[in-house]
């Protein structure tokens, strides 16, 4: 028997929304259902402020198509559109807008982990993920309990920067258990598919395996989660400002203006939905020569530093452009844990203790995310 939409949808009618006692199915909000075999995937439409309220209906949807005869995987996501809204939905955002002066709603963080921060970067290419990595191993060695969260679903470098193979083990019901490497605990759907299978995957896939990433995974007490995000602005990031609240952001960028540029408008993303800039890091600052020792600024020099002045942000410091970087990164040891008495390795250091500054052991509620 194959499955077909109206299968999906007779399942949904059984899901009721908290605040109307409406079917899911009835509701209007049920799009962009894909079948494929028995794997099923589709998205709820919401506004951005009924993320955490939504969060029941979206595990309900999933437990009741899951039900259905033939059906061995279900992907849902929410998501929340740009598209000017219906009168339906301008009805659901009015009822669930906040009142003048009244706090917005506050998703709910990951149990058990204290601060979530986002390594992310305007562009691909400028090691925003080898930073990630080391700044992980680099606050692990000031003291912290410290997990990752691979969020690159198209580019996922974790296991490979960790060198951890293998597949993460299911703990109870849909958990899974993290991997680990270094002290840390490590998630990433590199480990849960085959490293050349290529992820052409919608937004709603995208937006659930994160959310499934976050919520699904047995992280136990940690003190920061480091979020490796994907490059650019879109459906990941919103996602995460969405589904937790993030502590800050750190921005990757290497000098040269068009890397800036991009760096530039992921700052002005995450200033948008509320989340604080921890601040910018210079990557592959410049270059000295292992034979004769020159120096050279391959690619520019100062102007990240340049750049966060400009903008009003923090300057995390410079990480030079460095042969034993590349190969411990190659290699599956992050310089941090392979040589820490290094000068490679207390660079990122110095980036861990500015972060851990700027986190200063404060929490902070979720943003209102407006999208226009």
């Amino acid at each position: 028997m194959s499955l077909s939409q109206a299968d999906i949808l007779r399942a949904l009618e059984l899901v009721k929304l908290p605040a109307s006692g409406q079917s899911l199915a009835a509701s209007g909000r049920v799009a962009d259902i894909l079948i494929d075999g028995g794997k099923v995937i589709f998205a709820i439409g919401i506004d951005a402020t009924e993320a955490a309220a939504m969060e029941p209906v979206r595990k309900a949807a999933e437990s009741a198509v899951g039900g259905l005869p033939g059906v061995t995987q279900v992907l849902v996501g929410l998501t929340a559109d740009k598209a000017a809204p219906s009168a339906g939905m301008q009805a659901r955002q009015q009822a669930h807008r906040p009142a003048p002066g009244g706090a917005p709603p506050k998703p709910a963080g990951v149990p058990g982990v204290k601060q979530i921060i986002a390594v992310a970067s305007g562009k691909g290419g400028v090691g925003k993920s080898t930073t990630a990595a080391n700044l992980a191993v680099a606050l692990s060695t000031l003291g912290l309990k410290v997990g990752v969260l691979d969020s690159d679903i198209y580019g996922p470098s974790m296991p490979k920067l960790f060198g951890i193979t293998g597949k993460p083990q299911i703990v109870s019901g849909r958990t899974l258990g993290p991997m680990e490497a270094y002290g840390l605990k490590v998630m990433s759907i590199g480990f849960l598919v085959d490293e050349e299978t290529p992820m052409i995957w919608r937004g709603p896939m995208v937006i659930s395996a994160i959310t499934q990433m976050l919520r699904e995974v047995a992280w136990g007490e940690l003190d920061v989660l480091v979020v490796d995000m994907p490059p650019g602005t879109g459906d990941a990031q919103l996602t995460m400002a969405q589904q937790v609240p993030l502590a800050g952001a750190v921005i990757v960028s290497t000098p040269q203006d068009l890397a800036l540029l991009d760096a530039r408008r992921g700052v002005a993303m995450f200033r948008k939905v509320a989340v604080p800039i921890l601040g910018l890091v210079e990557n592959m600052s410049y270059f000295i020569c292992q034979e004769c020792g020159h120096r050279s600024d391959i690619f520019a020099h100062g102007g990240a530093r340049h750049e966060a002045e400009r903008l009003g942000i923090p300057f995390l410091g410079e990480i030079p452009l460095a042969m034993p970087i590349r190969e411990t990164s190659d290699g599956g040891r992050p310089i941090v844990a392979s040589d820490p008495s290094s000068a490679h390795a207390k660079a990122y250091i110095a980036l861990a203790r500015q972060v851990q500054a700027a986190l200063g052991g404060a929490t902070r509620a979720a943003p209102r995310i407006v999208i226009e």
